[in-house]
């Protein structure tokens, strides 16, 4: 991706481009706005609540008529404008042909038709998860990914991350070769330096080396790593996993005594009370408990059962915006609001000591209660992994007091593999401290580095840059040349998932066989085959190819059935039977004690992953970084979320750059204001501030990892935010495309007793009583006898994620245009999802609406085009033909859903021949002048 796709603009003032958000003047206007309104009122932004200056002059100006545009012009201009046309339309029209040849296949691949796409059963992974997909290709290639419907966990579903995974594929900027020191050599030579390497540690029983991964749920890798310390008893495994939420595991070693991975089953839960737990949010869960969600909200909707979700917590979450009642409230309050609800429960007491609640989060507190106790087995307690294990462990004895555990809590043996004890059995950010002490002392001689990003991702605490000054030797491998990669000596390019061969386990330990679907577009190697070269144990004594690691594994455990075995994996995309086996633990401790809520003085700061680029993994993936963010529709960078209320006290509007000072460290950053955000709360995400991360994600927005302090912190205290003066225009598509004069948003009230007239569905008779007592200039379509589409979208399940935004663009070849287009409204995006508020900006209610083009019946679109570029179809699709098109955007302007987009610029012709190779051969890729929309 060209670099101009990043560019940002500072402006050192409040004035110019900066959008208008609330301030202190916008107070007065906002109390006003609503009082004495009736009815419900329904807001996309604060600057629409608000009826902000410009606010009308944006959306009118946005989809201009065609009057407005044209300047008052005599005869003699407009005959010079058609002469230039002619002109211009006979060169165009004498253009010669292309002096390119394209040649076909003299003895075609067996089982190769053109045109006809395969499809192949695989896996990407997410924080060492598997993320089980089926990958189409054309002629060879990659073009998308979808969900592996057979799959127990995910049954075909997929997240952002899945769907962008092809872009990191073909992504130009990977690393192609190895380098010592920074320059290229040849894996020749890398070869001999580390046969030298084995034949050293070999003397020494491996004193001295230290390897450290990411999460490992892979039985091969581990089998690998198994290997490694029996060669060596004298060598380490580390793991390193920035965003690791290791809570649980820890919670389930202090209530049952031994540690576990949780399974929230959410389709079985009826009520579920979750504090500061972010079930649908992204991450490696997200696909497996948004799909059970939904399935109990499908129940609810056939009558079967009820479904209530009460969620509290400081930042506004994807599960909170779901929340049938929400209370905003202090992330340090988390722990009191779990003891209140535990001993109204019979579990364990309040104490006498600390601060109470007030009243209202005492009376949201015994309505959970309440609730959870009226539930029993089919209630769910939760404590987000990111609060003290002792409160987590209280919310699992709750839970079986209530019946619960076995029922809508579930627990299995931990998926991931883990170090061995006496290097902590289950605690991942305790394993990386040991690793950065022995660095420190001098105790580690080699240290490799497999697929993690320790310079960039770990805390600025952790003291991780300064011990590994202290080491040797240090080897990383990885898909880019990032930020470890410039202090190691040696770096060696790994192969892309969709590339080589592997297996990973997904979040309930089901195993699925990682297959190439392509061969590796640069000298690159795979991890299994990296680590081999580094510890000198390759299967058989020989140098195998990449897939033989990993049958070796499946062949120790299936023996003679290993071929019938294999293949039947290779078909289906994952290895029956391997979920991981559930436990029904027993509590063996009393209700542990949770600490005091501290006393503070200033304002608390609140961690968490970046919803599109999670920790920066993702930082060079234009497709996400140009998705919008669901909260706060921001794209290309991140910002610090502050609440609406400290924006008025502090006198600060979006876009101000202001100085976060916390734990003893500071970073500067642009506030953005945030509904229902707690008053005194700022939130920070992580994954930008890249410094190494190639064209697209590098130097990008702040890096909130130089303010997390030591451990596994995600909320410090005390912080203090000082305006700088200077301001800086965010691309955020929140006003965009804004349906203006229409009521789009259509809830059904908690309260209605009656909603049967909301289930009607006329029949056809009906429809055309209606359409002959209307009159319209419409031609009247008579429905045909072939097939006809439809799709319905069900807004009582859309959480948001974005997962169909990132697979349009997948399937369409939709463009990136980069942040300053944006800024200016012009961003390609086929569908958008619209995040409506209601209410209170301190604690609105949220709604999600996802917009595609709607294919009306009687298209305005269809009407206004002059030169009949969009028409309808004989299947009743609205299809828009772009050789026809002339760029006049009246059915832009004619479109009352906004849906469609105009090519101002060519914004693929610079792309390098990479992304060329990976666009879907199905879909037009559209030129400049040429307006598009969905289908």
């Amino acid at each position: 991706m060209a670099s101009s796709l990043r560019s940002s603009t500072i402006a050192m003032s409040a004035t110019g481009d900066t959008p208008k958000t609330l301030a202190t003047d916008a107070a007065a206007r906002l109390r006003g706005q609503l009082h004495g309104k009736t009815g419900r009122v329904f807001w996309r932004s604060l600057d629409e609540l608000t009826a902000a200056p410009g606010f009308r002059e944006a959306v009118a100006t946005e989809f201009p008529g065609f009057a407005r545009l044209m300047p008052e012009v005599d005869r003699r201009s407009v005959l010079k404008a058609m002469a230039a046309s002619l002109a211009l339309a006979g060169f165009t029209g004498c253009e010669g042909e292309s002096d390119e040849a394209a040649l076909p296949y003299v003895n075609a691949p067996e089982f190769m038709v053109p045109g006809e796409p395969r499809w192949y059963a695989t896996a990407v992974t997410l924080c060492g998860y598997a993320q089980p997909v089926l990958g189409k290709t054309h002629v060879g290639r990659p073009v998308k990914l979808e969900g592996n419907p057979d799959h127990p966990a995910t049954r075909g579903g997929t997240d952002p991350f899945l769907q962008a995974a092809l872009l990191d594929l073909y992504d130009p900027d990977r690393s192609a070769a190895p380098l010592r020191d920074g320059r290229p050599v040849t894996w020749a030579e890398v070869d001999r330096a580390l046969a030298r390497l084995v034949s050293l540690l070999d003397g020494t029983g491996g004193e001295g080396f230290r390897l450290l991964t990411g999460t490992v749920t892979s039985p091969t890798l581990a089998r690998q790593i198994g290997a490694m310390q029996a060669r060596w008893p004298g060598a380490r495994w580390h793991v390193f996993e920035p965003l690791a939420e290791d809570g649980p595991r820890r919670a389930a070693a202090l209530a049952f005594g031994r540690p576990l991975d949780r399974q929230p089953a959410l389709e079985a839960a009826e009520v579920v009370v979750a504090l500061d737990d972010d079930l649908l949010g992204p991450g490696p869960h997200q696909i497996v408990t948004a799909r059970r969600w939904a399935e109990r909200r499908r129940d609810l909707q056939a009558g079967a059962g009820d479904s209530r979700l009460m969620v509290a917590e400081p930042v506004p979450s994807l599960t909170g915006t779901r929340a049938d009642a929400r209370l905003v409230t202090p992330a340090r309050r988390i722990g009191r609001l779990a003891v209140t609800i535990a001993a109204e429960l019979g579990v364990g007491e309040v104490p006498a000591t600390g601060p109470a609640l007030t009243a209202r989060e005492r009376d949201w507190a015994m309505r959970a209660a309440r609730a959870l106790a009226a539930a029993g087995p089919r209630g769910l307690f939760t404590v987000g992994p990111r609060h003290p294990a002792e409160v987590q462990a209280l919310a699992f004895l709750v839970n079986a007091r209530t019946g619960a555990l076995g029922q809508t809590l579930r627990f299995t043996e931990p998926v991931a593999a883990l170090p061995p004890a006496g290097s902590t059995s289950f605690d991942r950010p305790t394993s990386f401290d040991q690793l950065v002490d022995d660095m420190a002392a001098g105790r580690v001689t080699t240290l490799a580095v497999l697929g993690a990003n320790p310079a960039y991702a770990a805390p600025a605490g952790s003291g991780f840059g300064e011990a590994a000054a202290q080491v040797g030797t240090i080897i990383h491998a990885g898909l880019h040349v990032d930020e470890t990669a410039a202090i190691a000596g040696w770096h060696l390019p790994l192969a892309h998932e969709l590339e080589s061969w592997s297996d990973a386990r997904a979040v309930d330990g089901t195993v699925s066989i990682i297959q190439p679907l392509v061969r590796p577009f640069h000298d690159v190697r795979g991890r299994h085959r990296v680590l081999a070269g580094l510890t000198g144990i390759l299967p058989g004594g020989a140098e195998p190819p990449e897939r033989a690691w990993v049958m070796e594994t499946w062949r120790q455990r299936w023996g003679a059935a290993f071929e019938d075995r294999w293949r039947a994996a290779l078909l289906a995309g994952l290895v029956e039977g391997t979920a991981a086996p559930e436990v029904r633990p027993d509590a063996v401790i009393d209700p542990p004690a949770v600490a005091d809520e501290p006393v503070v003085d200033g304002l608390s700061v609140v961690f968490g992953p970046d919803p599109t680029i999670w920790d920066g993994r993702f930082a060079d993936n234009a497709w996400l970084q140009e998705t919008p963010k669901p909260a706060n529709k921001v794209t290309w960078t991140n910002v610090i979320g502050i609440s609406p209320a400290l924006a008025a006290a502090r006198g600060l509007k979006g876009g101000d750059v202001v100085t976060l000072s916390a734990a003893g460290r500071s970073l500067q950053g642009p506030v953005w204001i945030t509904p229902g955000q707690e008053a005194d709360t700022v939130s920070v995400t992580f994954g930008y501030g890249r410094r190494k991360a190639g064209r697209v994600g590098q130097g990008i927005g702040y890096d909130a990892f130089a303010i997390r302090p030591h451990g596994e912190i995600w909320h410090v205290e005390e912080a203090r935010l000082q305006a700088t003066g200077a301001s800086r225009r965010i691309a955020t598509t929140q006003a965009h495309q804004a349906m203006d004069g229409f009521d789009f948003v259509r809830t059904v009230p908690p309260d209605a007793q009656d909603i049967s007239h909301h289930r009607a569905t006329p029949g056809p008779k009906a429809a055309e009583a209606e359409r002959a007592r209307a009159p319209t200039f419409y031609p009247v379509r008579e429905s045909g006898d072939g097939p006809s589409w439809a799709m319905a979208i069900d807004l009582d399940l859309c959480i948001g994620c974005n997962a169909c935004v990132v697979a349009c663009v997948a399937e369409n070849n939709v463009a990136m245009v980069g942040e300053d287009l944006v800024a200016e409204g012009r961003e390609m995006h086929w569908l958008r999802v619209d995040h409506y508020h209601e209410g209170d900006p301190a604690e609105p209610r949220a709604y999600f609406q996802p917009v595609p083009c709607m294919h009306c019946e009687q298209a305005p679109c269809e009407m206004g085009c002059p030169v009949n570029a969009t028409v309808h179809s004989s299947e009743g699709l609205n299809v828009q033909i772009y050789n026809r098109c002339i760029g006049t955007r009246t059915c832009s302007s004619f479109c009352p859903y906004k849906v469609r987009r105009f090519n101002w610029f060519d914004y693929t012709g610079d792309d390098p021949e990479e992304l060329r190779a990976m666009r879907n051969p199905d879909v037009t890729v559209r030129d400049r002048g040429v307006m598009e929309k969905c289908t």
